[in-house]
């Protein structure tokens, strides 16, 4: 199946979603839109000759808002990019100005599909998107702790000299600074991650956490972990497979949470998410996570004032 899929913001993370999709075979369209017509041109254009030499090639093109209406999913890139030493939460108050155009544009030609947001502070804007475009809350979500999950993967293999593939984890609450890792959760070479040769919970948890600035005071930018972290989830999403990963949803009761969106298990299939996995958790973990919360809670209320003002 071929399927048309929109990505809103062509730039770092929007152009990377976008060439990690152009890799997968289910993707037959890509549509990249921008505020600055000819950066989305240039950049469908850069990403199409990629692909003359491979044996997919999905028509790359730029748009425009009405593409969103038919598109399997949509996914929202924009926002001003994270500066040396700024927090996702940082950019709360522009994000949110954004959003509420966006959410003004798009209600002209609402999407009929899956709506997937990145822009930071991911849970928070999500959520704001979605109540923008009066979604259901399985079809309108973030990333969230998607591609912190992945970081500490890398983090995990490199501590215990596991491949990858060997290692099952996942990293929940907000997609930032207080972040939490299930460490009951984790397994490693198929046994608890406390019993792996090298392991090091307060380490991990602290690379998890700092890896994003890291990047950006290396080089600027993140760009290719969110690409490809965005392209799976796009890829569970158009196989309807049932797969599991952690994502900002708007919890209703999960976890103990209502009325608040975060990083937690998922399960994912054609129609969104179809399921909310809620794993035990020993007292500390739940006692993270509720820190998490609030962290969230307090922005998710100066996201309304911002909002309102």
């Amino acid at each position: 199946m071929q399927t048309k899929i929109v990505i809103l913001g062509a730039g770092h993370v929007g152009s990377h979603v976008a060439a990690a999709l152009a890799a997968d075979p289910l993707c037959g369209e890509i549509v990249l839109v921008d505020r600055i017509p000819e950066k989305a041109q240039a950049q469908a254009d850069d990403i199409a000759d990629s692909l003359s030499f491979s044996s997919h090639c999905p028509a790359v093109r730029a748009g425009s808002y009405a593409d969103c209406a038919d598109a399997a999913v949509t996914i929202c890139a924009i926002g001003k990019p994270r500066e040396k030493g700024q927090t996702r939460l940082d950019l709360l108050e522009d994000s949110v100005k954004m959003i509420a155009e966006l959410g003004e544009s798009l209600r002209a030609s609402p999407p009929e599909g899956i709506v997937i947001s990145i822009t930071n502070p991911c849970d928070i804007i999500a959520d704001c998107l979605r109540q923008e475009l009066g979604m259901d809350r399985t079809r309108c979500f973030g990333t969230g702790t998607l591609l912190d999950t992945a970081r500490l993967i890398r983090i995990l293999s490199e501590q215990t000299g596991c491949p990858r593939s060997g290692i099952h984890a996942l990293v929940m609450g907000e997609h930032g600074d207080s972040s939490m890792i299930p460490f009951g959760a984790l397994h490693i070479g198929g046994k608890p991650a406390s019993e792996a040769a090298g392991f090091c919970a307060e380490e991990a948890l602290r690379r998890t956490r700092r890896t994003g600035m890291d990047i950006i005071e290396g080089k600027g930018s993140t760009e290719f972990g969110i690409g490809y972290a965005a392209s799976v989830l796009v890829h569970a999403i158009l196989t309807d497979a049932g797969t599991e990963l952690p994502l900002s949803v708007a919890l209703e009761g999960e976890y103990g949470v209502q009325g608040i969106s975060c990083g937690v298990p998922c399960i994912v299939g054609r129609n969104g998410i179809r399921r909310i996995v809620e794993i035990p958790l020993t007292v500390p973990e739940r006692e993270a996570l509720d820190a998490s919360i609030s962290v969230l809670r307090q922005y998710s209320r100066l996201a309304r004032q911002f909002k309102e003002a």
